[in-house]
């Protein structure tokens, strides 16, 4: 047993170790499913990161997926982010428009705008792109940082601020 966890760190190191030399090398790279790490709690819904900026060498990519009534209130920061509805319907925000996006809607949000969403009636899956590469950190700090069961919000603010992304009242 001990031996094939060795091999499966081995294996891990391996892995990101080819991925800093791709990045490097500015060179094509594939991504396996197993590779997928385990979703983020993020304010009581899930985010897993599908690529880091380490990864790709500047943007990011993630998967979204919430219950109803789940989702970020208003914030901004600096990076540009892309959202493309894959399930369920979600109640969206970007500046001063307001939607319903459902199936096939995409939502771009231009750095430093205001933007918030909420998963709709059973919930919703999205997808999502950033630009800049501050995302997975601050997704992973929410994560490990945050007791969304009873947040504390001065302390989530602060998080958030500590990345770049300014939450509003």
């Amino acid at each position: 047993m001990l031996h094939l966890e060795l091999e499966l760190k081995l294996f891990t190191l391996e892995i990101h170790l080819l991925f800093q030399w791709a990045i490097y090398m500015n060179i094509p790279k594939i991504l396996l499913a197993h590779h997928t790490a385990k979703p983020l709690n993020v304010g009581g819904f899930e985010i897993t990161v599908l690529a880091s900026a380490e990864e790709t060498g500047s943007y990011e990519l993630f998967r979204l997926v919430g219950t109803e009534g789940k989702g970020p209130g208003p914030h901004y920061h600096p990076w540009d982010e892309s959202f493309y509805v894959l399930r369920g319907a979600v109640q969206c925000g970007v500046h001063d428009r307001e939607t319903l996006a459902y199936p096939g809607t995409f939502i771009h949000v231009p750095g430093g705008t205001t933007h918030w969403f909420t998963f709709g009636h059973g919930g919703g899956e999205l997808f999502s792109i950033t630009s800049h590469g501050n995302a997975t950190k601050m997704f992973t700090a929410f994560d490990k940082e945050v007791n969304w069961e009873s947040p504390d919000r001065k302390k989530l603010i602060e998080l958030a601020a500590r990345y770049g992304q300014i939450v509003l009242p």
